[in-house]
């Protein structure tokens, strides 16, 4: 006779495709277990966070690792960004050394590893990655050992299908298999608990994972914020919805719980961020100073088998203790681009199977060269040295391999820059950077007749840093490598017919509580298009004084209007964009318009950012 122990685990393990999960799941209700946890024993605040849930029961340990928002990163990233508060960090081949170094000491404790993460691996990536579709780092996440990460809204960047072409494998179906060598796909599970196909009302990929430490069930669910829609590229996603956080996560963790799984894991790709202070005019890296943003309201309604929150999305770091529906969560992030992992320890109690107690704290992704004065070694032009003796060999090797593949063309020279040019927005919105990129693509479309430009600021990914990259030209010059880092989505160009009434229903949608708009954006703007607008108007009412070369715009005159195509497809919740006519596409991409426009022939200067004038 079988044992009811061996059957319950076998159903169990049945969920690693949850057919049976899917199958119960419309007959739960979308409520709260009555359940809670023992008060937690905890100091809120500064960190490492520690959370005792009161069990002092025989209790199985282990080890998660976890980051989130990698974006790609490769190659360590650089200038302003190549550092966490002082240190050098990142590089695809330290992580791997750092996640090795974790899990051997938690091996050493009699721990086990379980590594894990809350999306946007891919999407916005450099070259390195995005020229080959992003498989070099589905890739190397295999090589460094993820085993399961929520989606994040950059995983659509190319669409449903592409991601589900990372997760399965496959050769793109326009570009094949460029390396030569297929692409067999992720070997880690991408969950979507909340990303839902609008025909079968079922999720596109997974829901939930469970991972068996010492006989003793860990269930995640994953999911992707649910305004997910309005900030990537609606054309690609067309065909599915995203579900509420709070809802789907409950709904899954009733799941788990349902068949036994009582030590919960939400992998969200939503986050918060820590708020500097007087007394904390830097926060650390494990630290909650002054914590808020859309997390602590997700958390806030989450059952109470949710011990743990593995966050992302913001690119903040953080570790916290944070109130859940009837007791607290540990919610943590690792900042962005690989700099960090959260090392996180954890007990479950085997009498309850509830988490006993979760304890967190971020460890740097050091890839430096120590100076011997408590700083860092730099070259002569003022990089941070690396340490050859903290590579991972074998991530190196892979990620050593599309380097080379793509060095020919990142390293092409393609302009001129008088010096930094920054993506960092005034009190008006407008940045230097900005009004580049608007003004190269106005260029780019002048023979459409185009008479004015407007870019989203979320699609300018990086500054244009004067000084010499490791691709190793002169100080001033700019290569391909550096601009696609500045815009890496391949989006279209395209100009609309607009008339003037309808150019100021758009601009006035940068703005919250007109035309469905729920996040203040300011659009950035092309050389000649200025006006005016105040904070304390009400919407609809906030643009004044709109003019093109100084001539007031006409509310019933046509305007030729460029844009990149997330925009113009209603992208970042301008819908008031689709409503151009006469659209047409220019050639090549965005990243194409900004390289033409820095190779013209003189220098490119930072912009003004004095277009847009801010009133009250």
């Amino acid at each position: 006779m079988d044992h009811p122990r061996r059957r319950g685990r076998a159903v169990l393990r049945q969920l690693a495709v949850p057919a049976l999960a899917l199958a119960v799941v419309a007959t739960l209700p979308m409520t709260r277990s009555p359940q809670a946890q023992a008060a937690p024993a905890h100091q809120p605040g500064m960190a490492p966070v520690s959370v005792s849930y009161g069990l002092s029961g025989p209790a199985v340990k282990g080890q998660f690792l976890s980051y989130n928002d990698f974006h790609g990163a490769i190659d360590p990233p650089g200038g302003s960004g190549a550092t966490v508060n002082g240190t050098p960090a990142g590089g695809v081949e330290y992580l791997a050394t750092y996640l090795r170094k974790l899990r051997a000491d938690a091996a050493a404790e009699g721990r086990k590893t379980l590594t894990v993460g809350a999306g946007d691996l891919i999407g916005a990536t450099p070259l390195v990655s995005a020229a080959f579709h992003d498989e070099p780092t589905i890739e190397l996440m295999n090589e460094v050992g993820l085993q399961v990460s929520s989606v994040g809204n950059h995983e659509f960047d190319e669409g449903v299908t592409e991601l589900l072409r990372m997760q399965r494998g496959g050769c793109h179906p326009v570009d094949g298999c460029q390396d030569g060598d297929g692409f067999k796909g992720a070997k880690f599970t991408y969950l979507a608990a909340n990303t839902i196909n609008k025909k079968t009302g079922l999720p596109i990929l997974p829901p939930i994972d469970i991972k068996f430490v010492n006989g003793q069930p860990v269930g995640f669910v994953g999911l992707t914020l649910e305004g997910t829609a309005g900030i990537v590229n609606p054309a690609g996603i067309k065909e599915v919805r995203f579900a509420d956080e709070v809802e789907t996560a409950n709904k899954w963790g009733s799941v788990l719980k349902l068949f036994g799984v009582k030590a919960q894991v939400l992998l969200v790709h939503q986050g918060g961020q820590q708020n500097v202070s007087e007394q904390v005019p830097v926060p650390g890296v494990s630290d909650c100073n002054a914590f808020s943003g859309p997390i602590v309201d997700i958390v806030k309604g989450l059952n109470p088998e949710f011990g743990l929150v593995v966050s992302g999305h913001t690119h903040r770091f953080y570790s916290c203790s944070l109130p859940n529906s009837k007791g607290t969560s540990v919610v943590t992030s690792a900042g962005t681009n690989g700099q960090l992992i959260t090392d996180i320890d954890y007990s479950v109690d085997r009498r309850t199977g509830r988490f006993a107690a979760i304890s967190a704290k971020n460890v740097v992704v050091e890839n430096g060269v120590p100076d011997g004065n408590g700083g860092w070694k730099k070259d002569a032009a003022g990089v941070f040295l690396k340490n050859p003796d903290t590579v991972d060999p074998r991530a190196k090797k892979v990620a050593d391999k599309y380097r080379t593949a793509v060095a020919p063309i990142a390293n092409r020279v393609v302009g001129t820059i008088t010096g930094d040019i920054v993506r960092t927005a005034g009190s008006n919105g407008e940045s230097p950077l900005g009004d580049v990129i608007a003004d190269a693509q106005l260029a780019w479309t002048r023979t459409d007749n185009a008479q004015l430009a407007l870019m989203n600021p979320g699609g300018i990914r990086a500054d244009f840093d004067a000084e010499a990259s490791a691709g190793g030209e002169p100080d001033g010059k700019v290569t391909y490598g550096e601009a696609f880092t500045v815009q890496p989505f391949n989006n279209l160009v395209v100009t609309q017919t607009f008339t003037g009434a309808q150019l100021k229903n758009v601009l006035e949608q940068q703005f919250v509580g007109f035309g469905g708009q729920t996040t203040q954006r300011i659009l950035q703007v092309s050389k000649g298009l200025t006006y005016t607008w105040t904070s304390t108007a009400a919407p609809g009412s906030k643009v004044s004084a709109l003019a093109l070369n100084g001539t007031p715009i006409d509310p019933a005159a046509s305007y030729r209007v460029t844009t990149n195509d997330f925009l113009a497809n209603g992208g970042d919740g301008f819908t008031n964009l689709t409503a151009g006519t006469n659209r047409t596409t220019a050639p090549g991409f965005d990243v194409d318009a900004l390289v033409g426009y820095l190779g013209a022939g003189t220098p490119v200067a930072p912009g003004p950012a004095d277009r847009i004038t801010k009133a009250g």
